[in-house]
């Protein structure tokens, strides 16, 4: 059997955090010198590392380093911010207000003092950089136009695009593609939404429906047990369902004029059904009968019955049609 063994770890804690920083290559130099013993150890540090500003040498390997190009090719500005707008400054002192007033309010909040650091005030920060952008702009467009650089590109200018014009043909056709299905969607939305209120209007013309059915029985009921005493309600109802059909339907609304027209220009004539239905007189009555003739007549002439000629079949029909083609 293998036996295990235990690895004790050692603490070490440096007297004091601000003059020493624990590392591994201080231990292990502190091991070397054998500062190190066993139980709570702690790092001696008997001389601090002396530093050298050697001003002369940094400026030498300042200039080796400095890259001596032109100005145009630099591009650097170092220049103050711009004035500040009206605008801005009206908006900046409202912030600031605003801002001591949240914080005299509220104790929890830091106490901000007019005309603080930029660094802590975010507004102030943001405007800072846009006043010195504003700056950098403007004195570099006056140096570059005083080296006679161009900064508009000209009318006529031509420049190949990057990407082939294969790969613009696949970008156009996945816009083509992108844009199809958004019409698609929006269709389909736009059905959905359309089944939904057709959906509705019909519940609701259902309901309606339903509802004069129990008005009408409910009048029916009160004219059986005699609490009403006339049928008025089913003239209403049947001028109301003409209205709406003359109001629905143009082509009913010009039949029932032309009837209109009819019966004031003829008059109602009458009565009609039942008018040729015979009677005991009318059946009896034999003096206008004659016999028929054998064969239809034509000038006082016998005409002789002509025989049907029957169809042909369909195959004979198909037959006689390939011939004609």
């Amino acid at each position: 059997m293998k036996e295990k063994v235990k690895k004790s770890r050692k603490k070490i804690v440096p007297e004091s955090d601000s003059d020493y920083d624990s590392s591994d290559e201080e231990l292990q130099e502190a091991f070397a010198k054998g500062l190190l013993k066993p139980g709570l150890n702690s790092i001696v540090v008997t001389e601090k590392k002396k530093t050298n500003n050697n001003i002369a040498q940094l400026k030498r390997k300042t200039e080796e380093m400095k890259l001596k190009l032109p100005w145009i090719e630099r591009l650097d500005i170092v220049n103050p911010p711009a004035p500040l707008a009206p605008e801005l400054a009206l908006q900046l002192q409202e912030t600031e207000e605003r801002r001591l007033k949240l914080a005299k309010g509220n104790k929890k909040l830091p106490q901000y003092k007019p005309g603080e650091d930029p660094v802590v005030n975010d507004f102030k920060r943001e405007t800072m950089f846009h006043r010195q952008a504003q700056s950098a702009v403007m004195d570099g467009i006056t140096r570059i136009k005083k080296l006679g650089v161009p900064t508009i590109r000209p009318d006529d200018y031509f420049a190949e695009m990057v990407k082939t014009d294969e790969h613009m043909h696949k970008v156009r056709e996945n816009l083509a593609r992108k844009q199809l299905a958004t019409e698609r969607s929006e269709k389909v939305r736009q059905l959905r939404q359309q089944r939904k209120v057709g959906k509705q209007m019909q519940i609701e013309a259902t309901l309606k429906k339903h509802a004069e059915k129990k008005k009408m029985l409910d009048e029916v009921k009160k004219y059986r047990k005699g609490i009403r005493k006339d049928l008025d309600f089913l003239d209403d109802k049947k001028t109301a369902n003409r209205s709406g059909s003359d109001k629905g339907n143009p082509r009913r609304r010009k039949g029932i004029e032309r009837m209109k027209m009819k019966n004031s220009k003829f008059g109602f004539g009458g009565k009609k059904r039942g008018s040729k239905m015979n009677t005991r007189d009318s059946a009896a009555d034999v003096s206008d009968w004659k016999r028929p003739s054998k064969f239809p007549t034509k000038g006082g002439k016998v005409k002789k019955m002509a025989k049907k000629a029957m169809r042909p079949g369909k195959n004979k029909r198909v037959s006689i049609k390939a011939r004609r083609n």
